[in-house]
């Protein structure tokens, strides 16, 4: 991980606005993509020498009124200004992004939990720690899943299914917007210094290769879960799938709810299921 995803993130998010956002010209001698530096910092108010250090990381102590005036101006989402105030934090010490980075990636299942599972029952569901382990999931779960290869071995995870199985581009119709997330999603635990998910990393760097190590070179990004996963399932063909995260009270863990995103997945998940057509309801279109 870069020591100036602060500086990165700021430039990435540069780069991708188009100066016509801004009601700036947008010539054809540009050299790069996006905003200069230059037309960045004349409509936020700052200098570009100072912008220049923060983009490179000379400065690491923005004010809060410095990123309220950079993430107007660039017209971050609320996700993406969360994002920025957290990375702004983490490059003058203030946090890491990874409090729990600590300790060893919980294992354990709670009774609690257990039961709240068994009461998703036949829905699919699925409980992970913060490194993505499997740690439990229900039936229905395994149906949808356990066809692909997921769930084979002692100790499932599901970004060493999506970049060390060969099974998962198959599995999933969309693998390189899988990929991204479950790189970000990694890069994010491991920027707070935490051995546990920087020995994953380096485990699936050495077996995948350039299909992760390019991913995170990247600039660290905020988290975004795609609104639809497609799954192929060898019986019930393509499914949508919606996914609602259901983080716990310890922090530690959360289950993921797979939701059928149209009428044709309900009644797939249905007749998976061995359940009367109709009898769970699409969330989407």
């Amino acid at each position: 991980m870069s020591d100036n995803e602060l500086g990165l993130f700021l430039r990435a998010r540069r780069e991708a606005m188009k100066p016509a956002e801004l009601g700036l010209p947008d010539g054809s001698r540009r050299r790069t993509p996006g905003l200069r530096r230059s037309e960045l910092a004349t409509v936020a108010g700052l200098s570009v020498e100072y912008l220049t250090r923060l983009e490179q990381g000379r400065d690491r102590n923005p004010s809060v009124q410095v990123l309220v005036t950079l993430a107007d101006t660039l017209r971050m989402t609320p996700v993406e200004r969360i994002h920025l105030r957290n990375l702004a934090k983490m490059s003058n010490g203030a946090i890491a992004l990874c409090p729990a980075g600590g300790h060893a990636p919980a294992s354990a299942v709670r009774p609690a939990v257990r039961a709240v599972l068994d009461r998703l029952e036949p829905a699919p569901a699925v409980l992970l720690n913060r490194l993505g382990d499997v740690l439990a999931h229900t039936t229905g779960f395994e149906r949808l899943y356990g066809p692909s290869g997921l769930l084979e071995g002692d100790a499932p995870n599901l970004a060493a299914f999506v970049f060390t199985d060969a099974r998962a581009r198959t599995a999933y119709p969309d693998w390189e917007q899988v990929a991204d997330e479950h790189a970000a999603a990694l890069k994010l635990e491991a920027g707070g210094d935490d051995p546990y998910a920087e020995e994953l990393i380096a485990e699936l760097s050495f077996a995948a290769g350039d299909a992760l190590t390019a991913r995170l070179a990247r600039p660290l990004e905020p988290p975004r879960m795609a609104p639809v996963e497609r799954l192929a399932h060898p019986e019930a063909g393509e499914l949508r799938l919606n996914r609602e995260p259901l983080d716990l009270s310890d922090g530690e863990q959360r289950i993921l709810v797979y939701l059928p995103a149209d009428a044709a997945t309900a009644a797939a998940i249905d007749r998976l299921n061995g359940r009367l057509p109709g009898a769970l309801r699409a969330v989407g279109g």
